[in-house]
């Protein structure tokens, strides 16, 4: 159910576990479908937008799983959905308003009570997406990189995103410190102390999920090729070498001895730095140097092999948003996307101009047109 949703005042659909396609000509809203779900987990969804942004000029808007619908004030959005988990049925719901201080608020429900925080959504609901931005991921800068590892994390371990919350404010606390020109130790090591037990928690997570990817993907069959990932930062490469209280104590040691130099740049090392390094495991050349096709095979795979993982590991696999994932495919591999796709028991978004592109999946899939922000389910076969 969706509400208030950038171009949407509301939608409401109905579907069950199949795949969904929805095909439409560029601009008719087909992503910001897909970016409204995505706001049913934690984050700032598929585009990494701001609340504010989202907001239907003089309307609003609601997206789910089972159901997309709607409500209508121009200072708040929602989604909500009712999901099948292993435990049952659940119904999530994320949304945005603006009080009367112009104060911006993301509130999530779970069964109908207020949830303490975005982590809620990730205890019922795990989500992995690719869009059309994400093909330059292995040729941009480490941010993007390091957000979609963690992404990857917060889908098997919910408390990550806690984590590097909690991190991110202690960085923040010891920054203004910093630029306060305030140096009392006392104030400065219970903060340090607490971004060392934090930084380390977040580089092990990560290691942990890129080990257990490893083996995902060394069972992998088909076109593909396979992926090799690797965490690259200071504190993974410590916790490797040293047991964890170890590199605590020295990402500790670390802070107290860079004070000044980080008072100055207004930063400092850690985890927030690190990145993800792809390369490909038969020949180990890194993904930035692979083409463009290339690039987004791995990056398909890396996802494949996560949702698999999930599915093994939580007894359920994520959803799958897909946003024009099949376009510069070649048929052989389109054919073998869609054939591992069918293999999960996930259900999967697709999104493309034309639907004759997803004809493998006739019979199989509800197909949806899109057009001018209007929902319209096609019952004809492709």
């Amino acid at each position: 159910m969706l509400h208030g949703f950038r171009g949407y005042e509301a939608v409401r659909l109905r579907l069950g576990p199949e795949p969904v396609v929805l095909t439409g000509p560029n601009g008719a809203g087909k992503t910001n479908l897909l970016e409204a779900i995505s706001y049913l987990s934690p984050g700032r969804g598929l585009r990494n937008a701001r609340l504010s942004e989202i907001l239907r000029d003089g309307g609003a808007c609601t997206a789910s799983s089972r159901q997309l619908s709607s409500a209508a004030s121009s200072r708040q959005w929602s989604v909500a959905a009712t999901v099948l988990t292993p435990r049952g049925e659940v119904e999530i719901a994320s949304g945005f308003e603006v009080d009367d201080s112009a104060t911006e608020r993301r509130r999530v429900r779970v069964d109908g009570q207020n949830a303490g925080g975005q982590a809620a959504l990730a205890e019922h609901l795990a989500m992995v997406w690719l869009t059309p931005t994400m093909d330059r991921l292995f040729v941009e800068g480490p941010p993007a990189r390091r957000r979609f590892l963690d992404r990857l994390v917060f889908a098997l371990d919910p408390a990550h995103a806690g984590r590097t919350l909690a991190f991110e404010r202690g960085r923040r606390a010891r920054a203004r410190l910093l630029a306060e020109g305030r140096f009392d130790d006392a104030w400065l090591g219970a903060i340090e102390h607490d971004m060392a037990e934090r930084a380390v928690a977040i580089a092990a997570a990560r290691l942990d999920l890129i080990a257990r990817l490893d083996g995902a993907i060394a069972e992998t069959d088909g076109s593909f090729p396979k992926p090799a990932p690797l965490a690259n930062g200071m504190i993974e490469a410590w916790l490797e070498a040293c047991p964890a209280l170890e590199t605590e104590e020295r990402y500790r040691r670390h802070l107290a001895a860079t004070r000044r130099r980080d008072a100055e740049t207004a930063s400092c090392d850690g985890p927030h730095r690190s990145d993800l390094e792809v390369r490909f495991a038969m020949t180990g050349r890194h993904a930035e140097h692979c083409s463009t096709g290339e690039q987004k095979a791995l990056l398909i795979a890396l996802v494949l092999a996560h949702a698999r993982l999930i599915e093994r590991l939580k007894g359920a696999a994520p959803i799958l948003l897909l946003d024009e994932v099949v376009a510069h495919l070649d048929e052989a591999r389109r054919r073998d996307l869609i054939d591992q796709l069918l293999a999960l028991n996930s259900q999967v978004w697709l999104t493309g101009t034309e639907p004759e592109t997803f004809a493998k999946l006739s019979g199989v899939a509800r197909f949806f047109s899109v057009r001018h922000a209007t929902v319209t389910e096609e019952f004809h076969r492709v």
